[in-house]
């Protein structure tokens, strides 16, 4: 049976959907060009139940629109603080969020760089190939205020770099070369009509 990490934890049992969804609601997710996602996000010095309830909502939003992690200024909101619910490459599947989030700069001894595809929800329908380290850490605190470090391989490793991009101000598309820039804006003017019908129809399933 997979294992199941919880903040960095193990956990015995999880359900399919973080309890934090529950009590979410759907919020839209901003796409790129949109100012908020390209300038550094505030760190959040705030923490509280406007902070949870964030959260709560980002978890949702997340599910619905069928991400593996997502930013919170992907709905919006400024600050520095990420969510996920993310697989690694050797099936375990980790779950969290990370406020004020900083990726810890790996030596070449300690990682090695994977050409793999990626996507980002607020570029909806593009995937592309982006180099990122096979290992990440990221330091942070939770919802509380108590110190986090989140370490993963892998795929979750793109997932916490990625998430912490977003943090910083930078979409994947960033990354890119101008050609592959134009071929991923491509694909999205192809397939974001359906990926935002996808996304309503999991609105309407998760109310039934």
């Amino acid at each position: 049976m997979p294992r199941v990490f919880v903040q960095g934890r193990p956990v015995d049992s999880y359900p399919p959907l973080a309890p934090e969804a529950r009590r979410g609601k759907v919020r839209r997710v901003t796409e790129v060009g949109e100012e908020v996602l390209h300038r550094p996000c505030r760190d959040v010095t705030e923490f509280g139940p406007d902070l949870a309830a964030l959260i709560d909502d980002m978890f949702l939003t997340m599910y619905v629109a069928e991400g593996a992690g997502l930013a919170a200024n992907q709905v919006g909101v400024g600050l520095r603080l990420f969510v996920y619910d993310c697989p690694d490459d050797e099936g375990g599947r980790h779950v969290g969020h990370v406020v004020n989030p900083v990726l810890d700069t790996l030596g070449p001894a300690g990682r090695r760089l994977l050409d793999e595809s990626e996507g980002c929800l607020s570029v909806p329908g593009a995937v592309m190939d982006v180099p990122r380290p096979d290992r990440a850490v990221v330091r942070g605190f939770d919802k509380d205020g108590e110190p986090l470090t989140i370490e993963g391989t892998g795929y979750f490793a793109r997932c916490l770099a990625h998430e912490t991009d977003h943090c910083d101000g930078q979409v994947y598309l960033d990354r890119l070369s101008g050609r592959e820039r134009k071929d991923a804006l491509r694909q999205v003017a192809d397939r974001r009509d359906e990926v935002f019908a996808r996304r309503a129809a999991n609105v309407e399933a998760l109310k039934g």
